[in-house]
């Protein structure tokens, strides 16, 4: 479910030292399913500990996740990261935003997972994002660009050369195509 790696183990550890006994950490994820989602790591002294709980243990501490964000940290991962820049602790939670959906789940539905959870974070370093509009009988996936991508001039390449190529290989024989129907309008809000 959720993996903390040994160097975020031991970084939690030291922290926990300075911390009244008892003390160990929640891991959770506010506006879980929306695109607002924010994950963290906090504190939990024992008195903070609901019945509800997830407790994770991790040897000289344990990890406690509510039982609403649970759902949403699935392949979750926490690391406690050194490089030039200096140390920090990151925290990926790839289902934060769309609640994970199994494998035999409607094709609609995987399409559009795997939409929220790998095409728009790569759309939304230019501003832009893509949604699922409809799968038509003939297997094409139709799409609407929004944000920067509106009237962007390499809208078409994005569409055929990055997520037609993905989509088509993550749902081989399952999907024939995808299809942009977006009215593109140029303007200041779009991405050159």
């Amino acid at each position: 479910m959720i993996t903390i790696t040994e160097n975020a183990q031991q970084h939690f550890v030291k922290l926990l030292a300075q911390q009244p006994e008892g003390t160990n950490i929640r891991v959770f994820v506010v506006n879980p399913g929306t695109p607002n989602a924010e994950c963290g790591v906090s504190y939990c002294p024992p008195e903070a500990v609901e019945a509800s709980d997830t407790e994770i243990q991790l040897g000289m501490f344990s990890a406690y996740v509510d039982e609403l964000s649970l759902p949403f940290l699935a392949d979750a991962e926490i690391d406690f990261v050194t490089d030039k820049m200096g140390s920090q602790l990151t925290l990926k939670a790839p289902n934060a935003k769309v609640r994970k959906v199994s494998d035999d789940a409607p094709l609609m539905e995987r399409v559009d997972y795997m939409i929220q959870t790998q095409v728009n974070p790569q759309l939304a370093g230019h501003g832009g994002h893509v949604s699922l509009s409809e799968i038509t009988e003939d297997g094409v996936a139709i799409l609407q660009f929004g944000g920067g991508c509106n009237g962007c001039s390499m809208v078409d390449v994005t569409l055929k050369e990055g997520i037609e190529k993905q989509l088509l290989a993550e749902f081989e024989g399952e999907l024939k195509g995808v299809r942009d129907v977006t009215e593109h309008a140029r303007g200041d809000h779009s991405y050159y």
